[in-house]
């Protein structure tokens, strides 16, 4: 028997047991809101989620083609349609997540105002984007199973039991719009107890993978900005196991944390950790430092730091705002060290925030820590900071002129200029770009794939269009033409816009407690009949 059935079984017997006082209550209309809010709090989300992400690592690390992916959304609505689109598209949600960006959040969400990335928006702004995001999922639960409940009165009143046998196979194999979500803490926000009570917050807003960098907090920069500022790994640690204890205390028990490490990009350094033993791991982040030998106590001037380093005192370079300099050209065995530590420390997954999409250079890297770590894997930005156009027809120029091939009919650094859509270099690096989550996924280690701020892009290009026509010559043409048009004949369920907010499921509700005497939205006279 089916779980609908067995909860209109289940009120049925609750409403026999009233004496009565309960005849107005229609058991099939109860389970009918039910399956509407299958997910009840935050928890709930965060606890089925997780068990999903857990379930596709292992899937990945049996084979690496199951590799999943998410687009960064700065909106409820935007999250809903993305899944809309993915169900609609693909015919399932299984491996496509969600992402909340911290950049998002800060540009987008702030009551400041839009904000750089460098964690000033407010903390709160964070867990409310989740909670956003699943409720708008939530309603596309309720408006998809309610276009089905409808479906089904139909063909019960027209005596169709086959066709209503084949819509209730569909309510009970219903899919959900609810998929796991990555949400970015970005350094936590403060200290580790300030990262502990955010990540709660997080939790119960229905995140089941928290990510966390290694960075400064009050000097947090976007990834792709210069300035960053790492920390010590007994400090990130910390906040690792803050983050896990808040998994814990929730009964969140297989809740993801992604580690992720800014060192390839970071040259500087806050505090110096307190080494107590030779090679202990204070002691090697401190010998990636640029120091310089002291001779004499003429070589220390006044307020100088002072370390002992093999066996000999060494002054590290303070720069004047009291940061510490790395050695350049330490950075990507900063990123091996810090990622092999997290590992073996609690984190799930790795980020290695890259200056440029390159498979061979994300392996390199992923292939040192496997020798430590042999199931490590990544989560992977996809980022739009990054050129790919001009990225990947430079590296087809490289492999080229690297085997001999003639390149003299191009100039690399012009290579992102439209004279060269149409050659072949040109077609081999799209070519490549459409095969980077594939080969990435299967050379370099990369369970997920993400693109931060897709949405923000899309948002302001589609924005740029109907702007331009609109208040120029096309008029009312821009909005019908690209727009409307375009969304009825690709069948978008967002061209019944009253549907999509809500209406249908609203005056269900009021037949279901109003009965005959119910004043429906939806009857003839509504506009939204139009689009069939």
């Amino acid at each position: 028997m089916s779980a609908y059935q067995n909860d209109i079984n289940a009120i049925e017997r609750l409403r026999s047991a009233q004496d009565g006082k309960w005849d107005n209550i229609n058991p099939e209309y109860v389970a009918r809101m039910r399956a509407q809010n299958r997910f009840r709090t935050g928890l709930d989300i965060a606890r089925y989620t997780a068990a999903i992400m857990r379930r596709d690592i292992t899937e990945y690390d049996a084979d690496p083609s199951k590799y999943t992916q998410s687009l960064g959304c700065w909106h409820g609505f935007i999250g809903q349609q993305k899944m809309i689109a993915i169900k609609k598209h693909h015919g399932t949600t299984k491996g496509r997540y969600l992402y909340l960006s911290g950049w998002m959040i800060a540009a987008m969400r702030s009551e400041f105002g839009p904000l750089p990335d460098q964690s000033m928006h407010e903390k709160t702004a964070v867990p409310a984007l989740i909670e956003e995001l699943y409720t708008f999922l939530r309603q596309a639960d309720a408006r998809e199973l309610n276009h089905l409940f409808r479906e089904l009165d139909t063909a019960r009143d027209k005596g169709d039991q086959v066709r209503a046998r084949s819509i209730q196979e569909q309510i009970d194999n219903f899919e959900t719009h609810i998929v796991p979500i990555i949400a970015d803490i970005d350094a936590g926000f403060g200290n580790e107890e300030a990262t502990y009570l955010l990540a709660k917050k997080m939790i119960e807003a229905g995140a089941c993978c928290i990510q966390l960098e290694n960075q400064v907090s009050d000097v947090k920069q976007c990834g792709h900005q210069d300035g960053k500022v790492t920390v010590p790994h007994e400090d990130f640690v910390a906040k690792i196991n803050a983050v896990r204890h808040a998994f814990l205390e929730l009964g969140v028990d297989d809740g993801v944390i992604v580690a992720r490490t800014d060192s390839l990009g970071a040259g500087l350094t806050q505090k110096l950790p307190v080494s107590k033993e030779p090679g202990d791991l204070a002691s090697l982040y401190n010998s990636f430092l640029y120091t310089v030998p002291i001779d004499t106590s003429d070589d220390i001037n006044e307020g100088d730091t002072v370390i002992k380093q093999d066996g000999e005192l060494r002054k590290p370079l303070r720069l004047a705002n009291g940061l510490y300099r790395f050695r350049s050209g330490t950075g990507e065995d900063r990123v091996v060290f810090d990622c092999v530590n997290a590992l073996k420390n609690g984190a799930d997954l790795l980020w290695i925030e890259t200056e440029k999409p390159h498979v061979g250079q994300i392996a390199s890297m992923v292939n040192r820590i496997r020798e430590e770590v042999p199931d490590a894997k990544l989560v992977y930005n996809n980022s739009p900071s990054f050129n790919w156009t001009l990225n990947f027809r430079q590296q087809v120029y490289d492999a080229w002129e690297k085997e001999g091939k003639d390149v003299s009919a191009y100039d690399r650094d012009q290579l992102m200029s439209a004279e060269y859509d149409d050659t072949e270099l040109a077609a081999i690096a799209d070519e490549w770009t459409r095969n980077f989550q594939r080969d990435g996924s299967r050379e370099a280690g990369i369970f997920h794939h993400l693109i931060t701020l897709p949405t923000y892009h899309t948002a302001a290009l589609s924005t740029d269009e109907l702007a331009k026509g609109y208040f120029g010559d096309e008029g009312m043409l821009a909005y019908v033409a690209g727009v409307q048009r375009q969304e009825i004949r690709r069948s978008l369920a967002c061209v019944k816009h009253q549907d999509m907010a809500g209406s249908n499921i609203g005056d269900d509700h009021k037949e279901y407690f109003a009965g005959e005497g119910a004043l429906k939205a939806g009857g003839k006279a509504n506009t939204m009949n139009q689009f069939g």
